[in-house]
């Protein structure tokens, strides 16, 4: 997938204001509007024209655009990083499936998912007041708070239009409190956090989306941990009981006699503790130990001769 530079379809700056983004739009529209153009690739150009100003004109969208495009050139090839958009709090504002659907597979990639602007949150009248719009953002977690349950100071950052009509990127920091056995995708609802509301009426909530943070030994689907787990040749041959240190604390493993590389075995109940439990996945690997010393290399040499072993044996 090729970087689409949004200011240059424009033809405006990166510091360019509201106004300036409209003015380009507008100019735009009248040159490559198909109903009046006569440019062969009207259609297309003004195809891209719509997308570029569907995002620059959103100042939400556009300060999350302006963080991950720094560094990009047009056309170069481009894949968003792993949850590029975590901590930017978005209101409701969103696309339609039908908006979306003429946009560019690069659009889709950034803002066609679910949780970037994507939902559409009405307000809900009280008599003559209206409930403010519920705000969601994705945030990181640690694995081990789903293990442990945590209260943790999480950090926003919230797009706001200057006076100038220029994006300009706030923060705001909240104490949430992370519930034991919470997994990924789930959704922390923080009351009254959301946007504020009409006529006196409430205020929205704001929707936080956990995700979990890479972690260095474990992968997590659902409430299930995967990992790869290291055992001697003669643990792998003789079975052995070996622990496995989990965010919740060890947990013993039964190793079977004549265990191969590359076998799972799972230990129920031993993933992220919910109800019901998710269960840890173990991928065995044999690890050698290195024939670095006389003595290790003489051990080795034993076995070649009495062990008589051909792996490749019936391959």
């Amino acid at each position: 997938m090729q970087f689409k530079d949004y200011y240059a379809v424009l033809g405006v700056a990166r510091d360019a204001s509201a106004d300036e983004i409209k003015k380009a739009f507008r100019k735009l529209a009248r040159k490559y509007h198909p109903d009046v153009s006569k440019e062969k690739d009207a259609e297309a150009r003004m195809k891209d024209v719509n997308e570029a100003y569907a995002v620059l004109s959103d100042p939400e969208k556009r300060a999350a655009y302006d963080q991950l495009s720094q560094g990009y050139q047009p056309g170069q090839d481009f894949r968003p990083p792993p949850d590029w958009d975590a901590g930017f709090e978005f209101s409701g504002r969103g696309f339609t499936a039908e908006e979306a659907a003429g946009f560019s597979d690069f659009f889709e990639q950034l803002f066609g998912r679910a949780g970037m602007g994507g939902r559409g949150f009405a307000y809900a009248r009280h008599g003559g007041r209206a409930q403010g719009e519920d705000h969601h953002a994705k945030v990181l977690l640690d694995l081990e708070d789903a293990f442990t349950g945590a209260t943790r100071q999480i950090t926003l950052r919230v797009p706001q239009m200057d006076a100038q009509g220029r994006v300009l990127l706030t923060t705001r920091t909240l104490n949430v409190k992370i519930p034991k056995g919470i997994k990924a995708g789930q959704v922390i609802r923080l009351a009254g956090q959301g946007a504020p509301g009409l006529g006196g009426g409430p205020a929205g909530d704001l929707l936080l989306e956990v995700q979990f943070k890479p972690h260095p030994r474990f992968r997590v689907e659902g409430r299930d941990l995967y990992m790869t787990l290291p055992v001697a040749p003669w643990e792998a041959a003789l079975g052995a009981v070996v622990s496995v240190d989990l965010p919740g604390g060890a947990v013993k493993v039964r190793i079977p006699p004549g265990a191969q590389s590359g076998r799972q075995l799972r230990v129920r109940g031993k993933g992220i503790p919910a109800e019901p439990p998710g269960d840890l996945l173990l991928t065995l690997e044999v690890v050698l130990p290195s024939a670095d010393t006389p003595a290790a290399r003489q051990f080795y040499e034993r076995m070649a001769q009495e062990l008589a072993f051909d792996p490749r044996q019936g391959s």
